[in-house]
């Protein structure tokens, strides 16, 4: 620089000093020129990036499932509801087989006297619903064979029939396993001491308990 004049060696210092202070600047400011150019995303766009918010129609339709394709019509005991054996309204006692719903009546009778309410959680069924409820098993245990455990075919249901009823809560099913022979009524599979059927005459014995659904 020595072969510069003194005037340019003024300029250049003048310059050299704007661009000092501009960039002392930049990096002072919290939006820098890198920042204006690829601005980072802030949590919440990386959010709904990666897992956008549902849509309010799917939100309503998580919280309200469709409706179901069969009715109380078809003997289904909506939830919350809790039927009597007593109950003349509601199908799934009304069209029990008239001879397992007066035992059933009977029983329930002696037990409330010992302080235990009986209840119906499941009656007669339509072969739609019993339908339905055989293919939810289905999805539920991964195969009909695995399904056929717990729920009957429509064509071979004691429900669809009105000869089968299952019964609650816990302390009246072991009540009735322990006095339903006494109505006739007896405890069918193993895995389910809430099925009852007339499977004895009153005051008779029980015969042994199947497995499960299947036989």
């Amino acid at each position: 620089m020595s072969g510069l004049s003194s005037t340019a060696k003024w300029r250049l210092a003048v310059g050299a000093g704007a661009v000092v202070v501009l960039a002392l600047a930049g990096a002072a400011t919290p939006t820098g020129l890198a920042d204006a150019l690829s601005p980072a995303p802030s949590r919440a766009s990386e959010a709904d990036a990666l897992s956008p918010a549902p849509s309010r129609a799917s939100e309503a339709d998580g919280l309200s499932p469709a409706p179901s394709r069969v009715s109380e019509a078809d003997g289904r005991v909506p939830d919350g509801v809790t039927l009597s054996p007593f109950d003349t309204e509601a199908p799934a006692v009304r069209n029990l087989d008239p001879a397992l719903l007066a035992a059933v009546r009977s029983a329930a009778g002696d037990a409330r006297a010992q302080g235990i309410e009986m209840h119906v959680t499941s009656g007669w069924r339509s072969k739609a619903y019993q339908q339905q409820l055989l293919d939810k098993a289905v999805g539920t245990y991964g195969s009909l064979e695995q399904a056929r455990r717990f729920v009957n075919t429509p064509e071979k249901s004691a429900h669809v029939a009105g000869k089968a009823v299952d019964l609650g809560p816990t302390n009246a099913d072991y009540w009735l396993i322990q006095h339903g022979a006494k109505y006739g009524l007896c405890q069918v599979y193993g895995n389910e001491i809430w099925h009852f059927e007339l499977r004895t005459t009153p005051g008779g014995t029980c015969p042994a308990l199947l497995p499960d659904a299947a036989g």
